[in-house]
């Protein structure tokens, strides 16, 4: 599943790649969007891992998979900061995943020895596989503790880019603009549950779901991200940046959950926003 080493920054796109699909295939699956026919099945030590697969006879399965393979693209070029999934109930959002990205410019030295360039030593390949096995074993057990969804349910997407670096005219492959950047409101008092964090020397990647309190075992508890930064210790999560990008506003208010690009993000970074069209899922299984 993933690369046997993870030393450079080719291996480390590979490896963020595969956590998001897998991800992503991991929610669609518990939480039953999809047929089981859309899925093939790999193993992580003990972890049985579906995956989600272009399953010609499921259009709703065949529309995600080009969703992951836009964010691919946006990884790819370096854009991509947020990416969501939202599943909703009309008005109101009953689930949403969060998978924030962030990229590390590795600075080269000349290693005097041997007359070469070479990067600085620095995560161990080992650790960011326990860290990433760590991610997606916590999401798996989150997953079979979640409440049916609504009949209704839609699922929707949502990209954020860095404004910096990213063309005004950019979208990926099966995306537009987005046409309705308003608020995501959720029924209840929501809650931000911090699934983990994988660290390369290139890339961040972090986790989180965002769901009604009510909705949440207590077994789970220990999930809930508080109003200050909180740390989930695991080999391979670099600490510090993680408190840096907890220091950036939260999506969680007392009342409930907003979407407002200005209230997130600031005025002034990673304003544009993109979309595909939103997946209505009333025939899941």
């Amino acid at each position: 599943l993933f690369p046997e080493s993870i030393t450079t920054e080719q291996q480390s796109l590979v490896l963020v790649k595969r956590l998001l699909a897998i991800s992503v295939s991991c929610v669609t699956y518990m939480r039953g969007l999809f047929p089981e026919s859309s899925y093939g099945t790999r193993y992580l030590d003990d972890l049985c891992l579906k995956i989600l697969r272009e399953d010609k006879s499921c259009l709703g399965s065949l529309q995600i998979v080009k969703w992951i393979q836009g964010c691919f693209d946006a990884l790819e070029k370096q854009y991509v900061n947020l990416g969501f999934y939202a599943l909703s109930s009309n008005p109101t959002v009953t689930e949403m995943y969060q998978f924030k990205f962030k990229y590390k410019n590795k600075v080269p030295r000349m290693d005097i020895s041997s007359n070469r360039r070479e990067f600085v030593a620095g995560l161990c390949s080992k650790d960011v596989k326990q860290a990433s096995r760590l991610l997606l074993r916590t999401l798996y057990l989150l997953m079979q503790d979640l409440g049916p969804l609504p009949s209704d349910v839609t699922l929707s997407m949502k990209l954020l880019y860095y404004n910096d670096v990213t063309p005004k005219d950019y979208q990926p492959p099966g995306f537009k603009e987005d046409g309705s950047p308003g608020d995501l409101l959720f029924a209840g008092d929501p809650v931000n549950l911090k699934v983990g964090s994988v660290s390369t020397d290139f890339h961040l990647m972090k986790v989180r779901v965002t769901t009604e309190k009510k909705r949440v075992k207590e077994a789970d508890s220990n999930l809930i991200q508080k109003n200050g930064p909180t740390e989930i210790s695991h080999q391979g999560l670099d600490c510090e940046e993680e408190e840096e990008e907890e220091e950036e506003s939260t999506m969680i208010n007392l009342l409930n959950l907003a979407f407002s690009q200005e209230e997130v993000i600031g005025p002034e970074k990673k304003r544009k926003v993109s979309e595909p069209e939103k997946l209505p899922l009333n025939s899941r299984k």
